[in-house]
């Protein structure tokens, strides 16, 4: 979140970003009970400092009527403040709630624009493939295939679920594997396998509560709530700590089942497996020192862009402008793949420089050196990839005239086939 102390000094600039981000946060509201909360603590400090004086001067005074006199103003002090401590309480908790509610700062490289149409594509990668036949969607391909089952995933789970069958199943492991071995062994990322479950304090602690509350499935015997993304964990991992010198960057990979309810328009993307509720996702994360942390967003770009060239996926990546900006993100860019039974580009990656953002609210610092002051270190977050619109691409691109689809090479390895039939695999 954004410290009270520059909102305070900066209220002008926030102002502006929530207008270029076209949302709203209580600002007004925030600098009134900011501005209440100091004097109360103000009031606060300077009873107690005449208190302390009150007690020495009780201690030296010999005259016993001014003896008195102190001991009742120093009663009256302790009343006071015991009457000022509650509302003081209040209103930090009051101010925290509504800190909460403030977005992250747009960088100044971030495009301006309404919502989605002002992104800007930055880099188009390699073209869609040639096809002298009319592409067939995904659900077409999978239920052909027998390698997706839609009735029976809404008859296990309800809409929005479905079932990966026989290489189905392993072209989706087949994934995670590839991913997992890339980002560990040829990107250096150190590989983490969280809880899939976080308390509420994870989720605040990321920037997700209390925004996208209504969004994440939630046990309430345990107050636990099923990750919507592997982001939360990893976060969490260093939330109450001081990181000791010498340790950052601390760069990780994780591979989650991830669970979200999105509230979807009636109509919207019912087809197929693009828009669903539980579905997988490797996620890389990074903590790092501020100065280098746009350095480390490229890096990131990187290892998910390979991901993409190694799959042979035609993609593209966008910048993210200041109206479809996430709530955390200070920068974010997206990887797009196209699906050319859809002629439509699919969202495989965002990926993100939060800044500090969610360093201040887990309450995670870092030291330079040993005993040095503690400051919050920068914080990235990306899809290394996301499925299952990673599946949708290669069934997609990956198609043949005689309703085969050609496993990418860099899968082979791991399904130990060629092609995808409807008779199993070759």
């Amino acid at each position: 979140m954004l410290s009270i102390q520059f909102i305070r000094e900066h209220a002008d600039d926030v102002r502006e970003a929530l207008r270029k981000r076209h949302t709203d946060a209580p600002i007004d509201a925030i600098l009134d009970l900011d501005a209440r909360r100091r004097a109360l603590q103000s009031e606060v400090d300077r009873l107690r400092a005449d208190q302390n004086a009150a007690g020495r001067a009780i201690g030296a005074t010999k005259d016993a009527a001014e003896r008195q006199t102190l001991i009742a103003a120093q009663k009256a002090g302790s009343e006071r403040i015991k009457m000022i401590e509650p509302e003081l309480r209040a209103l930090g908790e009051q101010l925290q709630q509504a800190l909460y509610q403030v977005p992250n700062m747009p960088l100044p490289e971030v495009p301006e624009g309404d919502d989605e149409t002002g992104n800007v594509v930055v880099k188009i990668g390699p073209p869609a493939p040639d096809m002298d036949f009319v592409p067939q969607p995904h659900w077409e391909i999978g239920e052909r295939l027998g390698i997706i089952d839609f009735e029976r995933g809404v008859k296990i789970a309800g809409s929005r679920f479905f079932v990966l069958k026989g290489l189905g199943a392993q072209l989706q492991r087949a994934l995670i594997n590839f991913m997992l071995d890339l980002h560990i062994h040829e990107h250096g990322l150190t590989v983490i396998e969280p809880p899939y479950v976080v308390t509420a304090a994870g989720l605040w602690a990321t920037g997700d509560f209390p925004k996208f509350m209504d969004n994440v499935y939630h046990d309430a015997e345990d107050d636990l709530w099923l990750v919507p993304t592997a982001e939360v964990p990893l976060t969490n991992l260093h939330r109450d700590e001081i990181i000791e010198p010498g340790v950052l960057p601390l760069r990780y990979v994780a591979h989650t089942p991830c669970w979200r309810r999105e509230k979807m328009s009636a109509g919207r993307d019912v087809r197929g497996i693009k828009r669903v509720h539980q579905f997988h996702k490797v996620e890389m994360y990074t903590f790092c020192e501020p100065e280098r942390s746009m350095g480390e967003l490229e890096r990131m770009l990187f290892q998910a862009e390979t991901v993409c060239e190694r799959l042979g996926l035609p993609y593209r990546r966008l910048q993210i402008c200041t109206g479809d900006l996430g709530f955390k993100s200070a920068i974010s860019f997206d990887l797009e793949a196209y699906a050319p039974g859809q002629a439509e580009w699919l969202e495989i990656s965002s990926i993100s420089n939060v800044r500090d953002f969610q360093a201040r609210r887990a309450e995670i610092r870092f030291r330079r050196e040993a005993g040095g002051r503690a400051e919050h270190p920068h914080m990235l977050n990306g899809s290394g990839l996301a499925l299952p619109r990673v599946i949708i691409a290669i069934l997609e691109n990956y198609q043949n005239a005689d309703g085969s689809v050609t496993i990418p090479d860099a899968l082979r390895p791991y399904m130990r086939a060629d092609r995808i039939t409807a008779g199993g695999k070759d």
